[in-house]
């Protein structure tokens, strides 16, 4: 099959790629990150969901963990930042979208102006998270005891705690709606795991992607 014929799925009908294979495992590797430190965040965070640690191996391993973890999650995110930044502006589509949210919440999508790659929602949450992962690595940092800590000044690293604490509230708050949005619109998470959408998920949820991507396969 040459780079110019179209995708098919097993009936025959043809598909679109919206997410390559490493955008793919980028966001799992992300994902993946996120439970892991959610998880042993909240291990450490208060006594009452100190059972949580033992998903990584008990309170030791989490504290020596939960660090290197939040690194591994910040390069692997950024990636996907630098892989989809374009497609994150914000255009004048954007803005009618935002101010049609009344049709967007009883998807009345014939109404609304033709969609990128991403909405207007999916792109606010775009930054939100990447302000949320600078908020966790620089608070990270400051109070990695093991390594940098103790070069900051006391009150320092306990601003810093707390920003990490509100950082991660955020983050998680985030994700939930990520997750909620990716069940509500239907073949959203198909996408992430086979890499494809049909011809009329693309045309009804994101028609400007769409026309771009059928346009550069008849060039």
């Amino acid at each position: 099959m040459s780079a110019h014929d179209p995708l098919k799925d097993k009936d025959g009908n043809p598909l679109i790629q919206r997410y390559t294979a490493n955008d793919r495992s980028n966001h799992w590797i992300t994902a993946i990150c996120f439970v892991l430190l959610a998880v042993s965040g909240l291990a450490m965070f208060h006594p009452a969901t100190s059972w949580m640690a033992v998903f990584l191996g008990g309170g030791q391993w989490t504290r020596i963990l939960h660090p290197f973890l939040g690194v591994v999650m910040f390069i692997s995110f950024a990636v996907l930042v630098f892989r989809f930044w374009h497609h994150n502006k914000i255009d004048q589509a954007d803005k009618q979208w935002m101010k049609q949210i009344g049709d967007v919440l009883t998807n009345r999508e014939d109404r609304l102006p033709k969609i990128g790659m991403y909405n207007a929602g999916q792109k606010i949450l775009f930054f939100v998270l990447i302000a949320s992962m600078v908020g966790l690595l620089l608070s990270g940092i400051v109070i990695w005891r093991a390594y940098f800590a103790f070069y900051f000044p006391i009150d320092v690293v306990r601003f810093a705690a707390l920003l990490h604490a509100f950082s991660a509230f955020v983050l998680i708050c985030s994700i939930i709606v990520h997750i909620y949005a990716a069940f509500w619109v239907k073949g959203s998470i198909g996408a992430m795991v086979r890499g494809t959408v049909t011809y009329g998920w693309a045309r009804k949820h994101h028609p400007r992607w769409f026309e771009s991507v059928i346009k550069k396969q008849r060039d």
